[in-house]
């Protein structure tokens, strides 16, 4: 067990003492995002709102996300990632508080967008700051940190919010996020002042690279986009189907997601770091993880017994655990070519979209064809994104193979 113990903690040798002051900030951040996964329940059960109306919502979040994305890698390129991440927390506390007052469809529509938008700029600049805090082999550990730090948040944060929801109610949930925003800000201020952090990695690129040239990087971002699509049906249809298929209450669902971001801090990191000795390539990762994810859907139209929401869960987690600490890497080794906040943003622009047009189809699919149909047109988009991961894999290969072949003739 001693020994056991101690394989596991050499897993995060080697982390700067930044990296671990943003895991942090961000696990506090994200501890009170309590709101996000109960938010189709709160808009359907509390406002009374259809489902359609839920999908719409959903749209002017992921509109939100776009917007607040592309602003924030161009705020970062210019006046950098601290002031973007420090005002980005901040208002996005008072946002939140505000946000349990808006009642009205047409008003929690421009709402949710505002906040989105003021909460996404912090994602660019989260991402730049710690590649200048990681050295350059550490960045894929860094960034499983960081992952790890959300899932902790995120494991007990829904467990919380439910338990929030029984006893206050949902109005509860808008104060401890706004409250829990605004801690974070205070700590970022105070930790990650650049005057006093180290820069590791300094990036500096004399002729970059435009991201809009960039080809591959295009195909990875729509596999991503597609991706995209398929987990975050966990935030919104995923814990109507445990409520209506499966009859869980709030509690209930709360510790089954809460159980993905547990078992995430406990093996994420060994994980990866056992996937990093492998040689395995990052695109070659992001195709098995894709994989495990498209098989959690699928097992549940396998059987109406309720442990298999379980199974599905764990073959999710896994597969999300080797999909987003590659892929976010994948994305920080391309933005080295061009400026990185323009690389980053397209990389969460991905992931808004895809909240623009994951949460409006999901909810317009199981209210037309019902769970089990919407699970196989999900199980398609995976299989899709498969596709183009296998296209840039196979464009990579090529373009490494032209390099070997130029440098065997200069020699």
């Amino acid at each position: 067990m001693k020994k056991l113990f101690k394989n596991y903690a050499a897993t995060f040798s080697g982390l700067s003492r930044e990296v671990w002051w943003l895991s942090l900030i961000t696990l506090i951040n994200r501890a009170g995002t309590m709101v996000i996964p109960f938010l189709s329940l709160y808009l359907t059960q509390s406002l009374g709102f259809t489902l359609s109306d839920v999908g719409l919502i959903m749209v002017f979040f992921g509109l939100g996300s776009v917007a607040g994305s592309r602003l924030g890698g161009y705020l970062t390129d210019r006046i950098g990632y601290f002031k973007v991440m420090q005002w980005s927390l901040f208002l996005t506390g008072v946002l939140f508080v505000l946000l349990q007052f808006v009642t009205t469809l047409n008003g929690f529509c421009a709402a949710i967008f505002v906040l989105m938008m003021v909460a996404d700029t912090f994602r660019p600049a989260m991402f730049v700051a710690l590649s200048s805090y990681s050295k350059p082999e550490n960045k894929t550990r860094s960034v499983t940190l960081i992952r790890l730090a959300i899932n902790l948040g995120f494991s007990a944060g829904p467990a919380v919010g439910g338990l929030i929801i029984t006893t206050l109610g949902y109005q509860g949930l808008f104060w401890v996020d706004g409250i829990t925003c605004v801690l974070a800000t205070v700590l970022l201020i105070n930790v990650l002042n650049p005057k006093k952090a180290r820069v590791l990695d300094e990036i500096k690129v004399e002729n970059p690279v435009s991201v809009y040239t960039d080809k591959p990087y295009w195909i990875f971002l729509v596999a991503m986009a597609l991706f995209g699509i398929v987990f975050l049906q966990y935030f919104s249809t995923i814990p109507l189907y445990y409520k209506q298929i499966h009859h869980l209450s709030e509690f209930e669902i709360g510790l089954l997601l809460g159980a993905n971001g547990f078992i995430i801090f406990l093996l994420e990191m060994p994980l990866v770091k056992w996937l990093e000795d492998s040689k395995q390539t990052k695109i070659t990762l992001m195709l098995i993880g894709g994989l495990l994810v498209t098989m959690s859907f699928i097992v549940l139209n396998m059987t109406g017994w309720v442990g298999i929401l379980l199974v599905g869960m764990f073959f999710m987690t896994i597969g999300e655990m080797i999909m987003f600490p590659f892929s976010n890497a994948y994305a920080m080794e391309s933005a080295k070519k061009g400026n990185q906040g323009q690389y980053m943003s397209w990389y969460s622009i991905a992931f808004s979209v895809a909240h623009v047009f994951g949460h409006f189809s999901g909810m317009h699919l199981i209210e037309k064809i019902g769970f089990d149909n919407t699970w196989y047109i999900i199980f398609g988009l995976s299989l899709l994104s498969g596709v183009f991961l296998l296209i840039l894999k196979a464009k990579t290969k090529r373009k490494s193979t032209t390099v070997k072949k130029v440098l065997q003739f200069d020699k």
